[in-house]
């Protein structure tokens, strides 16, 4: 059996017509084409579809049952063409995001993805906390589609684009010696001998290494009293005056009592904030939309170098 849209189409037509003429016309064409087609399938299904004569057509039994059924065919034809034309503009779908604790408080992100929700709101979003390090295992497995983070060394399957650069700040408690005052600014050497509550290096965070390196490159050597995995318990500590600490600007965002946050007044200290892909896979549509409005909330449009290879 070998029956084609087509044909379901030329018999819709004939039977809501009941007239050859005026259903060769609607379907633009000729009469002698549309008859042969309709007893093409006729002999296809073995079935007497319409009753035909000089002056008239009309519908067998086998006609109207078949008639329901070509109806619902061609719906879902129809259905399955949208729904699949949907997909690929990224209206539909799943979408899986690998994100830092950072991420929710930077306002260029939360402001694309409440827009990404308001332009696509049947696409699934699926979003992972995980710190830099531990996104580049899902991301390189396809368990990940995007992941937002901070600037690292990636394997040569990974690639990156710059959505911002961030500075960083110090996170004093709010008795602090250092905070008195309200200072606009804090220099960078002010910390040298400050006790620290700072990351584990067990967590595998990518702001432990970069805070120390330019720690380092200024000369100073941390005092490290405290050593926990989040970001959130660092600022906790600091409100009971553990320590101080060294963050993303982005944490300023939350306020807890008995932290103050103070600019460092050197412009080297600074993060930045990367969009990862796989450099092999093909973003799905999904991913792909939610990456634009993310460049442009920043003004970027094309990928930066690619970070060095593992």
């Amino acid at each position: 059996m070998n029956i084609e849209l087509r044909h379901l189409r030329y018999f819709i037509a004939v039977a809501e017509e009941l007239h050859f003429g005026r259903a060769a016309e609607r379907l633009n064409i000729s009469q002698p084409p549309l008859s042969l087609q309709i007893q093409t399938l006729e002999q296809q299904i073995d079935a007497r579809l319409l009753t035909r004569t000089n002056r008239s057509v009309s519908l067998t039994q086998a006609g109207e049952q078949f008639l329901r059924h070509a109806y619902q065919i061609l719906a879902q034809v129809n259905d399955a063409a949208e729904q699949a034309a949907r997909i690929h503009r990224g209206e539909v779908g799943e979408l899986t995001i690998g994100f830092t604790s950072s991420s929710p408080f930077i306002g260029s992100i939360s402001r694309s993805l409440r827009r990404f929700r308001q332009l696509h709101p049947h696409v699934h979003i699926q979003m992972e906390e995980l710190n830099t390090k531990q996104q580049i295992g899902p991301l390189l497995e396809g368990k990940l589609d995007l992941g937002v983070m901070r600037n690292t060394v990636l394997p040569e399957a990974l690639h990156y684009q710059l959505m911002l650069r961030e500075p960083l700040v110090a996170v004093l408690p709010e008795d602090h010696p250092l905070a008195a005052g309200n200072p606009s600014h804090l220099a960078v050497q002010a910390l040298a001998d400050q006790p620290f509550v700072f990351f584990s290096r067990l967590v595998g965070t990518a702001l432990y290494d970069e805070i120390l390196d330019l720690l380092a490159a200024a000369g100073i050597r941390p005092y490290i009293t405290q050593e926990v995995g989040e970001a959130m318990t660092i600022i906790g500590l600091v409100s009971s005056g553990l320590g101080v600490s060294i963050l993303p600007a982005s944490f300023t965002r939350l306020r807890i009592s008995g932290v103050r946050y103070v600019p460092l007044d050197d412009p080297h200290f600074a993060t930045q904030v990367w969009l990862v892909s796989h450099r092999h896979r093909a973003l799905t549509a999904p991913a792909q939309a939610l990456l634009d409005l993310l460049l442009e909330d920043r003004g970027l449009a094309a990928p930066l170098p690619v970070a060095p290879p593992v």
